[in-house]
């Protein structure tokens, strides 16, 4: 607990053990002499009362100075001095204090939903160890680390900045960002990202970006912007409050005021009215259906999917279509080179050793295989006036000679006579020099692990249209989506195309009745991606490979590239509305019901502290069970 929260439970224990006192002699012997009249024994009960309710007290009046009156606590004050004023003291300061108690523990619920988002801050680094060019090893904050410094990361050290290992072997625990409990190895030349934590080993790492521009700082980001973000559902709650309290603050007026002008007894009809604005106030609505949002992103930050808000876990939860690219998504990203087809009369190394050359420019996966498989050591700068043809490949300069490594558009744009190579299971890349056709390059990737799952699981789900889409031949296209048992899938797309694919698919969705509030998810992973991502109703980015562009233009952050966490985060989402739903229509049912038996009379304050603070208390119990799902 807080100190905060400390200090207003010994205020609450502290009033509440001299209550029972009062109580008790009450209830017995009664108050000896002038304790025993009316103003002695109000004197005796407001002890109590400003002990554990001074805080809702001062709240009211700050809020009526401020013009901000209709809020709970003035509600509070306003009916336990009703219940003082008709002579009802002991009523006026249980209602006090077991409106404090549900105060308190919304609080501490508050806290423990918040607590599973808040443990990410500890990922933040507070210091970096950078190695000077004299060997000393100099303690610096991590926003002074620039790109290029080498930072030495002891055992049990948090690495500062994203960058690469240079020296060193160690496992990396990467728990906090991935929800992933078991440990990543880190051997030189490996990509090592910050808010992870170095095992054993000791490690030199180049910085490869500065902190603000690092994924700690990103993530942070995304979290404390997180509760920003209100869901549809919390934003009508608070549109309701809105409403709903001045309304019932004048019911309870009318009903003091209108009915003792016929039927006579002022003292009783101001206890009902009194006992109206008990019932009425909104917390169990205002307080558990944030709550469980909070609960929702929380478990979905303990599986390493970070949900940049509410709003975007409520979108999941209506998810019809899922649109998804397939490189580095629905499959590995990894590509090998299975094949290398030269022209006559050239070398499959000349064509491998030209290929390599023009793709050292560039950092697609498709080219970093092209370069894996080249095994002999090229000189930098062989390329110049490289120059990006989208959706079609790359065109340098490579000792004298005009290079295009490129799919058959690129070839077909620059009238080269080339040689289709047609292979339904591999990405072709075709070379060409000074117009010259001088052969073909046979690339293959393989389908995650996951992917069949995911999708079966998306299904079960609740999704109907599993889309996939992807800049690769038709024939290619076409074996994988086969294999993953998608809907659809659309091939040979620019990333333009992709935009108005889904644009598309979005307009088929609300042309079908059927489809009703129902929402459409993209998932991608690459800087092309991230119109689309921001195109769509939720994008969702592999944040682990995944461009900073695309990380930034999402709406959800799955933090290890696990297609299967969407199918789970789903679930989480579900959960989380459903649950808020039964709190809204459980409040609103105790809230109506015990009104009319309070305004007739049937019920009296003791009932009203439970159509309050117990109702309150159902329902954040409900809203917590969200914290207990990690293993959804």
């Amino acid at each position: 607990m807080s100190k905060k929260l400390k200090r207003q439970l010994k205020q609450i224990l502290i009033g509440l053990s001299i209550f029972a006192v009062l109580m008790v002699v009450e209830h017995t012997c009664g108050f000896p002499g002038v304790l025993g009249t009316r103003w002695g024994e109000l004197g005796l009960y407001l002890i109590p009362y400003l002990i554990a309710g001074r805080d809702v007290v001062k709240k009211c009046f700050l809020g009526i100075k401020n013009r901000q009156l209709l809020d709970e606590c003035f509600l509070m004050t306003l009916a336990t001095v009703g219940a003082f004023v008709t002579g009802e003291n002991s009523e006026a300061v249980a209602v006090m204090l077991f409106y404090q108690v549900g105060e308190w523990f919304q609080s501490y619920a508050v806290g423990k939903s918040r607590k599973s988002i808040t443990e990410l801050m500890d990922i933040a680094p507070d210091f970096a160890n950078i190695e000077r060019a004299d060997g000393s090893i100099e303690e610096v904050d991590p926003e002074e680390v620039q790109i290029g410094d080498i930072l030495v990361i002891r055992a049990g050290e948090k690495i500062p900045v994203d960058g690469t290992v240079l020296e060193g072997q160690s496992m990396v625990n990467t728990s906090a960002l991935t929800g992933e409990s078991v440990p990543r190895s880190a051997v030189p030349g490996d990509q090592i990202i910050s808010g992870c934590i170095n095992g054993e080993g000791l490690l030199k790492i180049r910085a490869e970006k500065k902190y603000e521009d690092s994924t700690v700082a990103q993530i942070l980001e995304l979290v404390e912007n997180a509760s920003s973000k209100k869901s549809k559902t919390e934003n009508f709650i608070t549109r309701f409050a809105r409403y709903y309290t001045p309304i019932v603050v004048a019911g309870a007026v009318m009903l003091a005021l209108i009915p003792p002008i016929f039927a006579g007894n002022w003292m009783d009809w101001m206890m009902r009215a009194c006992t109206f604005l008990v019932i009425s106030c909104p917390c169990a609505l205002v307080i558990s259906v944030p709550l469980s949002f909070f609960g929702g992103i929380g478990a979905a930050s303990n599986i390493g999917v970070l949900v940049k808000g509410s709003n975007y876990l409520e979108q999941m939860a209506h998810l019809d279509t899922v649109v998804s690219d397939k490189t580095g998504t629905l499959t590995e990203g990894v590509f090998h080179v299975t094949r290398v087809v030269p022209a006559e009369g050239v070398s499959e190394d000349a064509v491998l050793r030209n290929a390599a050359i023009v793709e050292s420019l560039s950092t697609h996966p498709i080219a970093k295989s092209i370069q894996a498989a080249y095994t002999e050591v090229l000189e930098p700068g062989l390329a110049r006036d490289a120059r990006n043809v989208s959706g079609q490949g790359l065109i340098a300069e490579v000792g004298g000679s005009t290079v295009c490594v490129g799919n058959k558009r690129l070839m077909e744009e620059n009238g080269i006579d080339y040689r289709e190579i047609r292979d339904g299971e591999s990405t072709v890349v075709y070379v060409a020099a000074d117009g010259k056709f001088q052969g073909a390059i046979l690339i293959s990737d393989e389908i995650k692990d996951s992917a069949v799952k995911a999708i079966r699981e998306m299904k079960q789900e609740g999704v109907r249209h599993v889309v996939m889409l992807t800049g690769d031949r038709k024939g290619i296209a076409e074996a994988v989506a086969e294999k993953l048992s998608v809907d659809e899938f659309r091939a040979e797309l620019l990333p333009a195309d992709k935009v108005r694919a889904v644009e598309e698919l979005l307009e088929r969705m609300s042309g079908d009745k059927s489809s009703g509030k129902k929402k459409l998810a993209f998932i991608g992973d690459g800087i092309n991606d991230a119109p689309v991502l921001s195109r769509a109703d939720v994008g969702i980015a592999m944040g682990s490979m995944g461009s900073d562009a695309a990380i930034e233009a999402a709406d959800v952050v799955i933090m290890d590239d696990d297609i299967g966490k969407i199918p789970r985060t789903i679930r989480i989402a579900r959960e989380t509305v459903g649950i808020a739903y039964q709190n809204i229509a459980f409040a609103l049912f105790i809230k109506i019901l015990f009104l009319i038996l309070g305004a007739l009379g049937i019920i009296g304050m003791w009932w009203a502290v439970f159509a309050d603070v117990g109702v309150a208390v159902i329902c954040i119990l409900n809203s917590m069970r969200m914290l207990k799902r990690k293993g959804l």
